[in-house]
């Protein structure tokens, strides 16, 4: 695009951007646990008015700082409480994200990069994914990386405003979820000073005030709550880090191996391009090399990282991807500038695209049948009932993997004519169009099986006066879609105790023999998989 300055791509990047990640935001609703648990944050603070602390149930709330929930309020203090206000802070970030993307590409190697960078970002599955969604990680991760870099260019630079920029971004990551960004990026600069022979190769002053900024930014926060409220949050906070790194979390747990195959699986195809410039690393020299090193450090550091933490859930390893990209920025850089062939990537693309690809062809269609695969759930009466969901499927839903077959085999096509430039944009492309093909088609049909029918139950309570609940299945629904406005009596209030106002609960088909024992609900209907009762016993 050499008709075009920095400063227009730019500006078509994040218009780009904003058109690919805003549209549909609030077609579908919030996933329990993680984007109700933030949305319903979020709307307490709007609702109470109290931004001081985060609040669920309107009692305090210790595991997460409050940085992308005022986002999520602002939004929701602009276009109302719902999925929209709750999932465009990240829209945000995404487009902001491929923006840093470019100018940094261009900073370190040349604007061509620049663009294969976001290329390779915008155009893989989850990091595309992520920007649609309502969770914590996309800021979390963009401010860990800015970080690091401002970091790497302060100790090339000699700058201290580079070392403040730093300490800034990691303090803005700690407040948006945690201190494990001061944990990824010391060991990130541990493992580069180990490969120095520990030589020292940053100025002590400049780490002093990098971490003196860090500090800084974090006690706007941390530090005003600890004199205003004690230290409650502060140490249930640091204890609740402590258990995620070293206990299985919920049910989330996983084998060693399970980041590496969210990495490959999720972030095709920049995943396999990466894989290619691991095992055929690209030969640079100075300051190309310099970042190099950082992003294959970060990127194992990270991997390494959550392999070893006890909790396994699919975005842990999120911030692998822009190492990840970058890595395979280098190999698109090859292929376009050399016009050389993909190597055994075309071959992997092929394999790897076309499992995805008939999966989502087959699914719908297996759906229609979905009786045939009901005794494969025989042990599980709650799989059981989410299968009966009155989910309409068509057949149009495989165009999603069509879509993606297609871009696949004409990309096969046109590197074999050697027309390498358009295969790679043909590859990324299509799976542009896969993921929101993908997204139109099956979200709001999954969403139909795992928790609709709890979601409409809460959503038909809303503005009565009543207490809501769930019983032996962690959820942050009746909150949220029940749109609660008051702190609740206490579960075992609830159950037993004397009450002042109806009581409506949901749980799942296996506990209903448990609701029943307590004697004192009343069984309103049942729906996929979900038992949902009214307690009847009223205070005079």
């Amino acid at each position: 695009m050499p008709f075009l300055s920095n400063a227009r791509i730019q500006l078509l990047i994040a218009v780009g951007a904003l058109l690919l990640f805003i549209p549909g935001l609030g077609a579908v609703h919030l996933f329990d646990w993680d984007e109700i648990n933030f949305a319903e944050i979020a709307r307490e603070m709007v609702v109470s008015g109290d931004w001081s602390r985060p609040t669920m149930g309107f009692e305090p709330f210790h595991e997460k700082p409050p940085l992308f929930i005022w986002m999520q309020a602002v939004c929701m203090s602009i276009f109302g409480i719902g999925e929209f206000a709750a999932r465009l802070p990240n829209a945000l970030c995404g487009a902001l994200t491929l923006v840093i993307l470019f100018r940094i590409g261009s900073r370190e190697r040349d604007p061509l990069f620049g663009l294969l960078w976001v290329l390779a970002y915008v155009g893989s599955i989850l990091p595309h994914l992520y920007f649609r969604s309502g969770i914590i990680d996309p800021w979390f991760n963009l401010f860990i990386f800015l970080g690091l870099y401002a970091f790497i260019r302060s100790v090339r630079e000699r700058s201290w405003q580079q070392a403040t920029l730093s300490g800034a971004m990691l303090g803005l990551a700690v407040m948006t979820k945690g201190p494990a960004a001061i944990i990824i990026v010391g060991l990130a600069v541990c493992t580069y000073w180990a490969l120095q022979r520990f030589k020292i190769f940053f100025s002590w002053a400049h780490v002093s005030w990098m971490l003196l900024a860090m500090f800084f930014v974090i006690a706007l926060w941390f530090g005003v709550d600890l004199v205003r409220h004690g230290p409650d949050f502060t140490v249930a906070f640091f204890e609740r880090q402590v258990a995620l790194f070293t206990e299985e979390d919920a049910g989330h747990g996983g084998f060693f191996g399970y980041h590496f195959v969210v990495l490959l699986t999720g972030c095709f195809p920049a995943s396999l391009f990466a894989l290619q410039e691991l095992l055929k690393p690209t030969k640079e020299e100075g300051d190309r090399r310099t970042f190099r090193t950082w992003m294959l450090i970060l990127f194992w550091v990270v991997l390494i990282l959550f392999s070893i933490v006890s909790t396994k859930i699919v975005h842990y390893s999120s911030l692998c991807y822009f190492p990840l990209t970058y890595l395979a920025a280098l190999q698109l850089e090859r292929i376009w500038k050399k016009r050389e062939g993909f190597g055994w990537t075309r071959f992997g693309l092929g394999i790897l695209g076309n499992i995805v690809a008939v999966v989502v062809i087959a699914l719908p269609f297996a759906a229609m049948h979905v009786d045939r695969f009901k005794p494969l759930f025989a042990a599980d009466p709650f799989a059981l009932g989410n299968l009966d969901a009155d989910v309409y499927w068509t057949g149009l839903e495989a165009t999603a993997g069509v879509v993606l077959f297609a871009a696949l085999l004409i990309a096969h096509f046109l590197h074999g004519k050697h027309k390498f430039r358009e295969s790679l944009l043909v590859s990324f492309g299509g799976v542009v169009l896969f993921i929101w093909g993908a997204l139109y088609f099956f979200v709001n049909r999954i969403e139909g099986y795992s928790q609709r029918a709890a979601v409409e139950f809460f959503e038909t309570h809303q503005g009565e006066r009543c207490y809501l609940l769930t019983k032996n299945y962690k959820s942050y629904v009746p909150e949220f879609y029940g749109q609660v406005r008051a702190p609740q009596p206490n579960e075992e209030v609830l159950l037993r105790g004397r009450i002042d106002r109806p009581m409506y609960l949901s749980c799942k088909i296996t506990a209903v023999e448990e609701v029943y024992a307590l004697g004192t609900f009343v069984e309103l209907y049942r729906k996929n998989g979900f038992v949902f009762f009214r307690r009847e016993t009223l205070a005079p």
